[in-house]
């Protein structure tokens, strides 16, 4: 398992916009599908979005598509998560995950991956 090192989170406005990171000082991303979750208080953890290796298939919730955006800088060994127009529910810990295969596997991810610190992202005004 990796563990990944996610950044970027703070206090937004409602309407605002952040981009969190996700990367590794010596894994590399480039290979492996990588997804984002986010847990708020007093609830479970849930998947926000996946992109995969090789094609960058990308996938989403419900709750965040047409507002947040996936995408990886393989250059950077980085994956963004470009959350706009952003809503108090959006209120959570975001992390990043993956379990080392091309493909996005949501439910693999949640029931597996090794978790780390996350961003805290808080919407208010």
């Amino acid at each position: 398992q990796v563990t990944l090192v996610e950044s970027g989170g703070g206090l937004v406005q409602p309407g605002g916009s952040l981009r969190l990171s996700c990367t590794h000082s010596e894994f590399t991303l480039e290979y492996y599908a990588i997804g984002w979750f986010r847990q708020a208080p007093g609830k479970e953890r849930e998947g926000v979005s996946c992109i995969s290796s090789s094609r960058g298939t990308t996938t989403y919730a419900d709750s965040v598509k047409g507002r947040f955006t996936i995408s990886r800088d393989n250059a950077k060994n980085t994956v963004f998560l470009q959350m706009n127009s952003l809503k108090p529910e959006d209120t959570a810990v975001y992390y990043c995950a993956t379990e080392l295969l091309p493909q996005c596997d949501i439910p693999l991810m949640m029931s597996s991956a090794s978790w780390g610190q996350g961003t805290q992202v808080t919407v208010s005004s």
